[in-house]
């Protein structure tokens, strides 16, 4: 897993973004040639085409065996590092749609280290799909770069979708990315590239070893998902699963994508992940590593939210534990979850990276979904390079060959959650240090937490003796909890320490409330020994 995960920390360093606007007709293909009046990547000959017949070949695809594709130069690739990759560029001026065809001109990235094998790019109109041919002409590439070697007919890795051509500046901002594996990304409402997105996991953090299922086609249609949209069809297909997804992208303040999926099985699965979220924490205020880095925190998301399928809304801090950790929430019909940056910040992270600008990604799922669980790994890392958090779904029903799933959901690349709880105040941080009070002996191996909760009916003027706090912990024992007000502010804070009863996690599970009612979302935490959580 770790490969295919560090592979998005470096694909991040090679994009840009901005904003939105326009839509415009696209014109017929010149058959093994160009669109007419635009003078970039030449086509092949048309095929028809539609989704259902794309999902009719992803079903007969799954009753085929598995036929690994190739890297066309496999020596080549593999010396195709960060630098190299970086150092090549797509001509804009050869951009698919960069005259004419579709509000959105199309880059393509070449193949790499992480992306050795090649994909097949389709352009769509009128019912019929023409194939993007490779030329190595198409990009810029120094005569010293190792790109430079690879075959003329090396294929494309993937592709970037750039903003509207009614902005002067469309040729150095892009708003989505798809490459590598089922890996996509977009930009969020602050302009910021960040979290990543799969189309499906296959075995993640099961202890065998994970697979990676890789859209190998792709067919876009600029024309196809109304104003200021774009949609793309793609094929996906892997040792075990083979699939029909259908993207409708949606540029705006930030970026929506309606997805529809119909996933087939090759062969019995231990965990499916559905709408896969994949984000790197290293530390946070909670659990600074200032032996490791000088900032005091870096992360690209800093919690996991969920609003269940009862109501509730749940917030869990993430974690960078010292082994694989999977939590699972389980629910019915969830009405949406995400991995979320609250901490907004930039004197949090002093760093120009944007950590404070990176986009929340929130999942809306489309249709009920039934029973499962919502699913958060926490891998390990010490670098900033690695993506190590997976947030999933996972369906209650087996996994087993000759199975079908169907599933549709919406993803937000927004700022915050899409739909706040204004009911409620929401978690702003959490911090820990030792259990007990100053001057007084400490509890031996308890752990003081520390919660600020804002918003909602939070404020000043609410009587203390009035706020109770509620805090249940699963393996320990809650030595002490309160609810107190944050001073000078409208904020409140849960403080409770909780001291474990072996040598193991405990859940913690909190929130304030008055009269009964919840005045907060809940806070769930994993308390784990010092030594489990890295610079904790």
């Amino acid at each position: 897993m770790a490969s295919g995960l560090t592979g998005r920390r470096w694909f991040l360093q090679t994009t840009a973004a901005a904003s939105a606007l326009a839509f415009a007709p696209m014109p017929a293909f010149a058959h093994s040639g160009t669109p007419q009046g635009h003078a970039g990547p030449r086509f092949g000959e048309p095929t028809p085409f539609n989704a259902e017949t794309l999902a009719l070949r992803a079903a007969r695809l799954a009753e085929q065996p598995f036929e690994m594709r190739r890297s066309p130069a496999p020596e080549i690739t593999a010396q195709i590092d960060y630098r190299a990759h970086g150092g090549v560029q797509y001509r804009r001026d050869q951009a698919l749609f960069a005259e004419a065809g579709g509000s959105y001109p199309i880059t393509f990235f070449p193949l790499g280290q992480y992306f050795p094998r090649p994909i097949r790019v389709n352009a769509v109109d009128a019912g019929a799909s023409s194939p993007v041919n490779y030329d190595p002409s198409l990009f810029e590439i120094p005569a010293d770069n190792i790109i430079a070697t690879l075959p003329r007919d090396a294929g494309f890795a993937g592709f970037r979708i750039h903003e509207s051509r009614s902005r002067s500046d469309w040729r150095t901002q892009d708003w989505a990315a798809f490459l590598g594996a089922s890996y996509f990304r977009a930009i969020g409402a602050l302009g910021q590239y960040g979290i990543s997105a799969r189309g499906l996991t296959v075995n993640t953090a099961t202890g065998g070893p994970e697979e990676f299922p890789d859209f190998v086609e792709y067919h876009i249609e600029p024309d196809g998902a109304g104003e200021n949209a774009i949609r793309i069809h793609a094929l996906l297909d892997g040792p075990s699963v083979t699939g029909a997804y259908t993207f409708d992208l949606h540029r705006g303040d930030g970026v929506t994508m309606d997805i529809s999926a119909r996933v087939f099985l090759r062969r019995d699965v231990e965990r499916l992940g559905f709408a896969p979220l994949t984000s790197m924490y290293w530390y946070s205020e909670r659990n600074p590593d200032g032996t490791q880095d000088w900032r005091p925190e870096i992360h690209d998301s800093d919690g996991l939210a969920l609003w269940t399928g009862s109501g509730e809304r749940i917030w869990r801090p993430l974690n960078n534990p010292e082994t694989v950790v999977t939590s699972s929430f389980q629910d019915a019909a969830p009405k949406g979850f995400g991995l979320i940056q609250r901490d907004r910040d930039f004197e949090h992270y002093l760093d120009g990276v944007n950590y404070h600008l990176r986009p929340t990604l929130w999942v809306e799922p489309r249709g009920d979904w039934g029973k499962g669980s919502v699913q958060l790994i926490e891998i390990p890392t010490d670098d900033e390079i690695h993506d190590n958090i997976v947030a999933q779904w996972t369906p209650e029903t087996s996994a087993r060959k000759g199975s079908e799933f169907s599933f549709g959901y919406r993803l937000h690349w927004v700022d915050q959650e899409p739909y706040p709880a204004h009911a409620f105040a929401r978690v702003t941080s959490t911090r820990s240090g030792r259990g007990g009070e100053p001057g007084q002996p400490r509890p031996e191996g308890a752990t003081r937490y520390v919660v600020d909760f804002d918003g909602g009916p939070l404020n000043a003027e609410l009587p203390q003796d009035t706020v109770e706090a509620h805090v249940v912990a699963l393996g320990g024992k809650v030595l002490r909890a309160r609810g107190e007000p944050v001073p000078g502010t409208d904020r409140w804070r849960l403080v409770t320490d909780i001291a474990p009863d072996a040598p193991a996690p405990v859940e913690i599970r909190g929130y304030l409330s008055q009269g009964g009612e919840p005045l907060t979302e809940t806070w769930l935490h994993q308390d784990r020994p010092a030594t489990a959580i890295r610079g904790g």
